[in-house]
């Protein structure tokens, strides 16, 4: 994509959604950075059905311990892998305790120094919690990057790097949502729905799927 598709490529997007938000139900930072971790290799509506009555008791790194990786487990168990995150959620609430104050660091190598936290996890807390202009690379945002041509590379940091560069203000704040909700709603894995897809004219993909099956 040259420069000015790309940014009538957001410019679409921010017309439809000018304020998109993740779809992971949280009350404060501590709580986000927990809701990330676990929704790992899961959906943000099984997080949220699972974290909702956690989030009612833990508010804190403390209230966390004080709960135990027991009674964590327990209550995420609907989530896959939910006894390694259990374990990664305990670890990284005694960290943030022992190091942070009980608080959520605000830069990205304090965050992936926390057990359980990779660079996409960092890059949605900063972004959501903290208004970083980041790019959380995740599977939607890879299969969209690459399909549309947007960005095109064989990892997530690749994709990440080539986002740095060519995202351009006004839309760097909330780019990797649109794309994330794009990926999840239109341009699906199995069958992208192009044929009310926004940026149809701009996209690369050779096997747009024009008319609704019926």
């Amino acid at each position: 994509m040259t420069k000015a598709e790309i940014f009538e490529f957001f410019r679409r997007f921010a017309d439809d959604n000018p304020e998109p938000e993740t779809e992971l139900t949280f009350g404060n930072v501590y709580q986000l950075l927990v809701a990330v971790v676990l929704s790992a290799q899961a959906t943000d509506v099984g997080v949220n059905k699972a974290t909702r009555r956690l989030f009612d008791e833990v508010k804190t790194p403390q209230q966390m311990l004080e709960l135990g990786e027991d009674c964590l487990k327990e209550q995420i168990k609907t989530i896959g892998l939910y006894n390694s995150k259990a374990k990664n959620v305990i670890a990284l609430s005694r960290k943030l305790v022992e190091e942070h104050g009980g608080e959520v660091p605000t830069n990205r190598e304090a965050l992936t120094a926390l057990p359980g936290v990779g660079r996409k996890t960092a890059n949605v807390v900063l972004n959501c919690a903290f208004g970083a202009e980041t790019f959380a690379v995740d599977t939607h945002v890879f299969r969209v990057c690459n399909r549309t041509g947007l960005a095109r590379g064989k990892t997530p940091e690749a994709i990440e790097a080539l986002l740095e560069k060519r995202v351009p203000q006004p839309f760097r704040r909330h780019a990797h949502h649109w794309l994330i909700l794009h990926g999840r709603y239109t341009c699906k894995a199995r069958t992208p729905e192009c044929w009310r897809c926004p940026v149809v004219d701009l996209c690369a993909y050779k096997g747009k799927v024009l008319e609704r099956p019926r």
